[in-house]
């Protein structure tokens, strides 16, 4: 590192992560600050995070996109890499960075990166998974997250690069870790499709997760993953099923109890 660098800043949400953020936080060491937004953890996320350098904020959880836009502008310097607790910046990545920041990093005020996911300990090459791409690294000043319940995605304000190098995501570790983002993701998929005025019929409820099955497991080629392509398909289906099912049921509610 140069004094004439861009200063970074990486921004780690958190709650109750004392498992994953060791790594998350030895793999941004080289950033020049590294901002905490603690959800309140009842573990020892904070104590881990504020042993590791780390700057600890608090802030009362809502969603993704909420958390992280509260947190921008409290960062220090001009850049920001959004890393989440289950996600690891590989060292490749971390050198991209490095001799792009010391560019100046003009032309682009974001960019996007390349995510390998791992699923029960294997990375997934098929099924979509392949293809995903997430902006973030941003200017603090020059992007926010759009105002979704999920899914959202960052907006810039300016031209958008992409990086080559790998940000590494552990999503799936276990069943037992994985449910309650499978609860919390369909919770804010149904409330979010149910604000833009969707609603679910038997068609969508049994439809959408046939579709998203076959789109993974064969279109996409899920199948070449072996086991862990078939059962991450079905688990993908069941995640649609249980957005639409949901989001059926807040139907329900909106049109009252049936009389007798």
């Amino acid at each position: 590192m140069t004094d004439s660098r861009v200063r970074v800043t990486a921004l780690v949400p958190a709650f109750n992560e004392e498992e994953s953020l060791p790594d998350c936080l030895a793999s941004v060491s080289w950033c020049d600050e590294i901002l905490v937004v603690d959800s309140f953890s009842t573990d020892r996320t904070v104590e881990i995070a504020r042993q590791a350098g780390a700057r600890v904020v608090s802030h009362e959880y809502v969603n993704s996109a909420a958390q992280k836009n509260w947190a921008i502008p409290r960062a220090s310097h001009e850049w920001i890499l959004v890393v989440d607790a289950d996600e690891r910046v590989s060292p490749q990545l971390r050198d991209e960075i490095l001799v792009l920041l010391s560019g100046g990093s003009a032309r682009c005020v974001a960019w996007s990166v390349p995510r390998v996911n791992h699923f029960l300990g294997r990375a997934v090459r098929h099924g979509g998974w392949e293809a995903d791409r997430v902006i973030r690294l941003f200017r603090r000043d020059r992007a926010r997250y759009q105002d979704r319940e999920v899914h959202a995605e960052v907006e810039a304000d300016g031209p958008i690069g992409s990086l080559l190098s790998p940000l590494v995501h552990y999503t799936f570790r276990s069943f037992a870790q994985y449910w309650p983002k499978v609860a919390r993701y369909s919770d804010w998929g149904a409330s979010q499709a149910y604000r833009e005025g969707r609603r679910a019929g038997a068609g969508s409820i049994f439809l959408r997760p046939v579709a998203r099955f076959l789109k993974m497991y064969l279109l996409r080629r899920g199948f070449l993953d072996g086991t862990h392509g078939l059962v991450l398909a079905l688990l993908a289906a069941f995640s649609v099923w249980l957005k639409y099912a949901k989001l059926w049921e807040m139907g329900l509610r909106e049109r009252g109890p049936r009389r007798q």
